[in-house]
């Protein structure tokens, strides 16, 4: 085992990281649930087949919204995940430390944490209480890793080598459609909006010419 380099090598190991949500009904409140809390959430960071990732991560540090007691939750042993209960979405930072060996910076990236459910069948979604899911693909892309890694990664099923940079996977494209339909909804709301300003405008105007006619 060994901390030198491998000189023009890349690997990388896939995984996926985002939330699951659930509508509280009322026989899942527990004591210490705050009556304003509509859902259940788990925010996690694992491999794409669910796989263990530990043997190169040494913890996940989870930053949640500040209203949250001990906001920020350090996990250092699988599954990295924090469960919680809430009602409102936030983004969510995902810092990742890597294990001593890898000899490798922390890796920090952000999640819009997801409760309710968008598009076109929203509101049927709702109305069954369906779980929401909101999920990304991802990959730790090590250049030129220590020796000590490459033999971690290649140990165990997964490792990439070289990366698939250009491929395309369901989780990006979940992802991807998922901001679309963010997007039409808050276009939808800001149209209807400028809409109903207009129309202020219009009955200001009409009143205002009737009072200098």
């Amino acid at each position: 085992m060994s901390s030198k380099r491998l000189k023009n090598l890349q690997i990388c190991r896939p995984f996926i990281y985002g939330n699951i949500a659930l509508p509280l009904g009322e026989d899942q409140r527990g004591p210490d649930t705050s009556p304003d809390h509509t859902h259940s959430w788990t925010i996690f960071l694992r491999g794409v087949n669910g796989e263990d990732l530990s043997d190169i991560i040494k913890r996940v540090v989870f930053k949640l919204h500040e209203t949250y007691p001990n906001s920020t939750r350090s996990i250092e042993e699988p599954p990295f995940e924090v469960t919680e209960t809430g009602w409102g979405e936030f983004e969510i930072s995902v810092r990742v430390y890597f294990v001593p060996e890898a000899n490798e910076k922390n890796v920090a990236m952000y999640h819009h944490l997801k409760l309710h459910p968008y598009g076109p069948e929203a509101e049927q979604q709702k109305a069954e209480g369906a779980t929401v899911t909101s999920l990304q693909y991802d990959e730790f892309v090590f250049n030129e890793p220590t020796e000590n890694l490459f033999e971690i990664l290649t140990k165990s099923p997964g490792a990439v080598l070289p990366p698939k940079k250009t491929a395309r996977v369901p989780f990006s494209v979940q992802s991807e459609n998922e901001e679309l339909d963010r997007l039409s909804a808050a276009i939808g709301v800001i149209q209807d909006n400028i809409q109903k300003q207009l129309e202020k405008i219009q009955i200001y105007q009409k009143e205002k010419n009737e009072l200098s006619g």
